[in-house]
């Protein structure tokens, strides 16, 4: 992403000038730039962050992204973490390198299917804030994050009710900033002439909250309206003649992002005014990126009966029945 905005840049620059000049010098000299990714997770065991370097030069960004030597390092960096607590180092932990094979065709403009990432499978203790380090031969880089605390879904509590409307409820996690609710459906489905029962869900997103602080311990909700539960489902399950339905649980996930992620979210979202220069926000000292940490809880509760029930009779047409 910052070869091609930088890449836009350039080619603007070239046309501005190109009239006026033959001797205008687009590329400027070479900079080692950092680019750091990492979101630290408590609950993950293990730790990932992606460093790879900037590139520029002559020819299409485009095909450079497609060669690893463009945005990988002929060497090792030197990654660290240090676990602190009132100012006392507690944990250090060295990060290791490791190519992994996840990415598709599509995914990505970058090379692939092959990436290159450090990682640690140390565990992480949310009571410390985490200094991250990088030295290479150059320079060095920087940052710091706290780690998103657990916190737990209040309300529902066994079962969820979307007869009426409802509030999801929980308390806010100690360095836990933003926080995005969403409700997944899951069933069972038997088309007719099948006899194979297939697991399915259909995912419905609530919306965002943001806690005042980041101290932990305040009391959120977020409402949802009941009657929206049952349209979602009309307008998301394919309609199949015959078709046999059972309502399984229902997961209510909230995935809670730390004060820098959170930075980052609002930062990258742009702007409607397209006139507007688009600001970048990186955390990271000595390079660019972000370092922050996240967490996301799952509770699964029930249907509540009266809702199973609403389910059953008002809405015939979805083939939802009775379970055994």
């Amino acid at each position: 992403m910052v070869s091609i905005k930088s890449l836009f840049g350039i080619l603007l620059l070239s046309v501005m000038f190109s009239a006026c000049s033959t001797d205008v010098n687009i590329y400027a000299d070479y900079e080692d730039i950092t680019i750091v990714y990492g979101l630290m997770d408590s609950s993950d065991d293990t730790t990932w962050l992606k460093v790879t370097k900037a590139f520029l030069g002559p020819g299409n960004a485009l095909l450079f992204a497609t060669d690893p030597d463009s945005s990988n390092y002929n060497y090792k960096l030197d990654v660290k973490l240090a676990g602190i607590e009132n100012g006392v180092e507690k944990q250090s932990i060295v990060f290791d390198t490791i190519t992994i094979n996840n990415k598709k065709v599509g995914d990505t403009i970058f090379y692939y299917p092959d990436q290159l990432v450090y990682y640690s499978t140390e565990d992480i203790n949310t009571d410390y804030k985490y200094n991250l380090t990088i030295n290479k031969q150059s320079s060095d880089l920087s940052s710091s994050t706290g780690i998103v605390d657990d916190f737990s879904v209040s309300s529902p509590n066994r079962y969820i009710n979307f007869v009426s409307d409802k509030d999801i409820e929980w308390n806010s996690a100690s360095y836990g900033k933003r926080y995005e609710v969403t409700i997944v459906f899951n069933y069972k489905e038997l088309s007719p002439g099948s006899t194979d029962t297939l697991d399915k869900s259909i995912s419905w997103y609530l919306g965002m909250r943001k806690s005042v602080n980041t101290d932990g311990g305040e009391d959120m909700y977020l409402g949802y309206s009941g009657d929206v539960f049952y349209s979602t489902l009309e307008n998301e399950l394919e309609p199949i003649l015959n078709v046999e339905r059972w309502a399984g649980l229902v997961d209510v996930i909230i995935a809670c992002a730390s004060q820098e992620f959170d930075t980052y979210l609002e930062v990258n979202n742009g702007t409607d005014n397209l006139l507007s220069e688009v600001p970048i926000y990186s955390n990271i000292d000595g390079g660019t990126g972000l370092f922050a940490s996240r967490k996301t809880i799952l509770k699964p509760v029930q249907l509540s009966v009266t809702t199973e029930l609403k389910l059953i009779q008002e809405y015939p047409e979805l083939g939802f029945k009775p379970k055994n």
